[in-house]
């Protein structure tokens, strides 16, 4: 950017705030320059603000700055923000053997949001079946590691690092043995619990926690039968019913996620799940 033009920077200063997430200070440049000139602080997003022409700079030398600058304008004087990507893994084995099975109902929630949003699952990349679209005004990456369960990590870290997705917008899909059959939580973080899936994304995320993971209730295994065997069996007819609601019932929640953030929305749809087999 060129230095004269730095030198007509005012102090005003525009703030604005989506989700709770991301805030975004907008700086507004005058002088010699007729219209406005829009520059971005922020580490990763961009927000465009629409105006009545474009403007185009040259650069005399390379400057060492996280400063991002959009002036391509149109007619109409509002404000556009270029969303931050999440990435959505649903957590599970590949291969038809495993279809169907209750550590696979990560993998069956992707599909059905595939379904939902149009997203196709059509590209393999770091070891995952992914598809790239957008939720409302989002932009989205749907993937379903293609790595076993234990190593699911493999397939995660390197997507988000790639596609420089930050914690906070990695939202991992997987079932759940505390949870009762088809009750889900949506929450912004927490640990392993011994599910060697998330231990291995954990892992692979420099140790860091602090990831979105909504968790889809299998049940405990009966009795005294073996965890390995019972997360490899498939539904029964009573528990798929149970699954099936479940997962049209996320679908919503995760795009309100997206779209509005851990809201009032995402405490009612963890209330509702919690009682949602009470009998009053």
């Amino acid at each position: 950017m060129s230095l004269d033009i730095l030198g007509f920077l005012l102090s005003s200063t525009l703030t604005l705030e989506y989700s709770g997430y991301c805030c975004y200070n907008i700086c507004f440049f005058a002088g010699n320059i007729p219209k406005m000139l829009h520059s971005v602080s922020a580490p990763n997003p961009c927000i465009s603000i629409p105006s009545r022409r474009s403007i185009h700079l040259t650069s005399r030398r390379l400057v060492a700055t996280k400063i991002r600058v959009s002036a391509s304008l149109p007619d109409v004087d509002t404000v556009k923000v270029e969303y931050t990507p999440w990435l959505i893994v649903g957590l599970g084995n590949p291969g038809n053997k495993y279809h169907g099975t209750r550590h696979n109902v990560g993998f069956e929630m992707i599909d059905r949001i595939s379904e939902e949003e149009g997203i196709k699952l059509n590209t393999i990349q770091s070891k995952a079946l992914m598809g790239i679209g957008s939720i409302g005004e989002v932009p989205v990456l749907l993937a379903k590691s293609q790595a076993y369960m234990n190593y699911s990590g493999e397939s995660v870290g390197p997507l988000a690092a790639y596609y420089q997705v930050p914690l906070r917008h990695i939202l991992l899909i997987y079932d759940e043995m505390s949870l009762p059959n088809g009750v889900m939580r949506l929450q912004p973080k927490g640990g392993h619990g011994y599910h060697n899936g998330v231990k291995s994304v954990i892992d692979h995320l420099d140790g860091c926690k602090a990831f979105p993971r909504l968790c889809i209730g299998i049940g405990n295994p009966p009795g005294t039968m073996d965890r390995k065997a019972y997360l490899l069996q498939k539904f029964s007819s009573e528990e798929r019913k149970q699954v099936d609601i479940a997962l049209e019932q996320a679908v919503e929640a995760v795009r309100n996620l997206l779209l509005k953030g851990f809201d009032d929305n995402i405490t009612k749809f963890n209330l509702g799940q919690k009682y949602k087999f009470h009998r009053v």
